[in-house]
């Protein structure tokens, strides 16, 4: 996946918007991520499923499916609550993204360019 670093955000926000929707599996997240134009194969999913359970944002389950054992997973209280915080940054962000100015605001609402922005952080 193409600029896979800065979409894992994204990826990982999905899992956790759908887990909290109801309980969800591997294959049928990485068909639900296909149709927003993510492929993601099973190796890059399943650790990223393990590392957000370890982390206490989601927590799984095992149920019998045919002859084998599928693992359902669902947000946990630590979840929703982060997801809610992602909600109201991400509703912030693409007011940013849609408005499209290219630029930074500075600390008394003036303007300059991004780079000078990072600059004055260091």
């Amino acid at each position: 996946m193409q600029h896979q670093e800065l979409l894992a955000g994204l990826i990982r926000l999905h899992i956790l918007h759908h887990a909290a929707e109801g309980e969800i599996y591997g294959v049928w997240i990485i068909e639900e991520l296909a149709r927003h134009g993510y492929r993601l194969s099973p190796g890059t999913l399943y650790p990223m499923l393990h590392a957000m359970e370890g982390k206490g944002y989601l927590r799984s389950r095992q149920k019998r499916a045919g002859r084998s054992v599928r693992r359902l997973y669902r947000a946990t209280p630590l979840g929703n609550e982060a997801l809610g915080i992602a909600r109201e940054k991400l509703r912030e962000l693409v007011g940013e993204l849609m408005e499209g100015t290219g630029r930074a605001r500075g600390r008394r609402g003036s303007r300059w360019p991004i780079t000078q922005a990072r600059k004055r952080r260091r």
